[in-house]
């Protein structure tokens, strides 16, 4: 199946995840000693940053116009959305520092080659981290799913304060709403 439009999605049509609770063990945890390159050309290691820190995990963006990883993927809870929850995410980055956070990232198993293409091609104002050696994920036993022989990063955002997880959004759906929740979650939640 070609990706003719990323963005515009009806969410009704989308089959939801459903909270397996693969994200149970992770507040309180810290986060490991994990370097991970970034979209911005650093290298970024989360346990090391003071502050409040926003990361938010999804499966893979899809490049328009091209081939889909599997016919099925909209079909697979949770696959469908990850350049809506990125674009969100892009559009409230002002109003998430704005709120407490230091700093926002992006985090997918994908390349960082292709990251830093989906990064330029949607004007990210954030880093997108790629974990694809799945160091972290590992680490930190993420919930992942498989498709297509790729381990994948099931959605989720991560509040992280000076190196230890606070709070976790896990399922995320819709998508496009992760940002805005994060948001409100961060106003409740003044540092």
């Amino acid at each position: 199946m070609v990706q003719s439009n990323l963005l515009e999605v009806d969410w009704s049509k989308i089959p939801a995840p459903s909270d397996d609770g693969g994200a149970a063990h992770l507040v309180g945890r810290r986060i490991p000693d994990v370097s991970l390159v970034a979209t911005d050309d650093t290298t970024v290691t989360l346990s090391a940053l003071a502050g409040r820190v926003v990361v938010f995990a999804y499966p893979r963006t899809g490049e328009p116009g091209k081939i889909s990883l599997v016919d099925d993927w909209d079909m697979i809870p949770g696959a469908r959305g990850c350049t809506p929850q990125t674009c969100s995410f892009r559009d409230l980055c002002a109003e998430l520092k704005a709120a407490g956070a230091k700093h926002v990232f992006g985090l997918s198993t994908q390349s960082n080659v292709y990251q830093t293409e989906m990064a330029s091609r949607l004007h990210l104002p954030f880093p997108v981290l790629s974990d694809e050696k799945l160091a972290l994920t590992r680490a930190l036993n993420l919930p992942t799913m498989q498709v297509a022989g790729l381990t994948l990063i099931q959605r989720l955002a991560l509040i992280v304060d000076s190196g230890r997880i606070s709070h976790v959004f896990y399922p995320v759906f819709p998508p496009d709403r992760n940002a805005g929740d994060v948001l409100a979650w961060l106003k409740q939640n003044p540092v």
